[in-house]
C-alpha cells in the first residue's frame, strides 16, 4: 500500500503549536504518537520540539521503534530507558530552555499533570491543549484512505461469507464470531470494535451485545461491524431478515431507513455542515412518524479510531471537507418490533462522496 505521509505530519504540526499557546508538545495519546511517527507500541511518549523530536519507550520496543520510524521516514531520536522515571529525565533534559510545554488535556490525568510539572518540565509553564494532533487527523491522505478502503472491502467479503448462516438457526454470538473470523482470515488485523449482531427485540438497542439468542425466520437482524487494516478502521451496518418479515411494520421500517440513509449519503459533500446531513436523514424518518425512534446521531468520523472528528449530528458545528471520512447511519428502534440501521463509511469529495462500504442493502436473506 502507499506509504502514509508520517514525515510530513510533524512539519504540519509545528505551526499549530504556537496557535495552541506552546513551544513544544508532549504527545501522550498513543494513537496520536502512531499518527505522527508510525510507532505502534503500547508504551511511548513523544516530545515535539521546535527543532527536534524525541520518542521515549522501554526495552520491549527498542528494535521495533527504530524500525517503524525509519519505515515511516520520520527523523526523530528514539531514547530507550527501562523505567518511566528514566524516560521522564530524558524528556526534561530535551525540553530545557522551553518556556511553555503543551499537554494533551484529553489524555493526561491530574496525577500525571502534577508529576510533569514537579518532576519533568520544572522550568516550563504547562499548557492544556485540545485537538492539536486530532485536527490534522481529520483530513485523510491517500495512504490512509487506501487502508480504510481495504478494511471496508474485507468487511464486505466477510458479510457475504456469513450471510448464509443466518438461515441455519444460529445464535447472535455465532454470527458475530463468524464475522470476526472471516475478517481475520481475509487479512484484517482485527475488528474495529466489538461486533454487534442484534436480532428481534435486541435490535431496538443500538449497541446491543451478541447473545446466545437464536435468530428466527421473519425477524430483523441488525449487524454492525468493521475491520482494521494497518491501524485504520472501517464501519458498516446492514439490517437483514431471514425470509419475509413476520410483521408488515418491519418492511416499512426498512424502507424508511433505507431512504433516509440514501438521502443522507447524497447530502454529503465538502462545505456541508455535519448537522445538515443529520437533518436530511432525520427529516425522512420524522415524516414517517418515527422521529422519536431515531435516538442517536447520524454519524461520526472514522480513521485510526472508530469514533473521531468530525461529527455528523444535530449539535455538530463541524463543516465537512475533502478528505474527511465519515459514517452515515440513521436508524429506527421500536421496542416491540426491533430495529433497523443502515450505515456506510464515505470519503468526502468536492461534489459529493465516495462510498467505501459496498455490501448489498437488500433486507431479505
Amino acid at each position: 500500500m502507499e506509504r502514509s505521509d508520517s514525515a510530513g505530519r510533524l512539519g504540519r504540526l509545528r505551526p499549530r503549536l504556537s496557535e495552541a499557546g506552546c513551544q513544544a508538545l508532549l504527545v501522550t495519546h498513543l494513537v496520536n504518537v502512531r499518527y505522527l511517527t508510525g510507532f505502534t507500541g503500547s508504551a511511548g511518549l513523544l516530545l515535539v520540539l521546535p527543532d527536534d523530536v524525541v520518542l521515549t519507550t522501554d526495552g520491549r520496543y527498542r528494535d521495533q521503534a527504530a524500525e517503524q520510524l525509519t519505515a515511516a521516514g520520520v527523523d526523530a531520536r528514539v531514547e530507550v530507558r527501562p523505567t518511566l522515571g528514566a524516560q521522564h529525565e530524558v524528556l526534561g533534559t530535551a525540553a530545557r530552555g522551553i518556556g511553555r510545554v503543551g499537554l494533551e488535556a484529553d489524555s493526561v490525568t491530574w496525577a500525571q499533570q502534577r508529576r510533569f510539572a514537579s518532576e519533568v518540565f520544572t522550568d516550563a509553564d504547562l499548557v492544556a491543549t485540545e485537538g492539536v494532533v486530532e485536527g490534522l487527523r481529520r483530513v485523510k491522505d491517500a495512504g490512509e484512505i487506501e487502508r480504510m478502503a481495504e478494511a471496508a472491502r474485507i468487511a464486505d467479503e466477510a458479510l457475504a461469507a456469513v450471510r448464509p448462516l443466518l438461515g441455519q438457526g444460529v445464535t447472535e454470538r455465532e454470527v458475530a464470531l463468524g464475522l470476526d473470523y472471516e475478517m481475520r482470515r481475509l487479512g484484517a488485523d482485527g475488528s474495529s470494535f466489538e461486533t454487534i449482531v442484534a436480532s428481534g427485540p435486541n435490535g431496538a438497542k443500538p449497541h446491543a451485545r451478541p447473545t446466545e439468542r437464536r435468530i428466527a425466520p421473519g425477524e430483523l437482524v441488525v449487524i454492525d461491524f468493521g475491520a482494521i487494516v494497518d491501524g485504520y478502521c472501517s464501519d458498516m451496518t446492514r439490517t437483514l431478515c431471514v425470509g419475509e418479515p413476520s410483521e408488515d411494520i418491519a418492511l416499512r421500517m426498512a424502507a424508511v431507513v433505507k431512504e433516509s440513509q440514501r438521502e443522507g449519503v447524497a447530502a454529503v459533500k465538502a462545505g456541508v455542515r455535519g448537522r445538515d446531513v443529520d437533518g436530511t436523514c432525520r427529516a425522512v424518518i420524522a415524516d414517517a412518524g418515527w422521529g422519536d425512534a431515531f435516538i442517536h446521531g447520524t454519524g461520526h468520523g472514522v480513521g485510526l479510531e472508530i469514533h473521531e472528528a468530525p461529527r455528523v449530528a444535530s449539535t455538530s458545528e463541524d463543516v465537512l471537507a475533502v478528505g474527511h471520512v465519515v459514517t452515515v447511519e440513521p436508524g429506527v428502534y421500536l421496542a416491540d418490533h426491533g430495529g433497523v440501521r443502515i450505515e456506510d463509511t464515505v470519503v468526502v469529495t468536492d461534489d459529493g462522496c465516495t462510498v467505501l462500504t459496498n455490501a448489498p442493502k437488500e433486507l431479505i436473506v
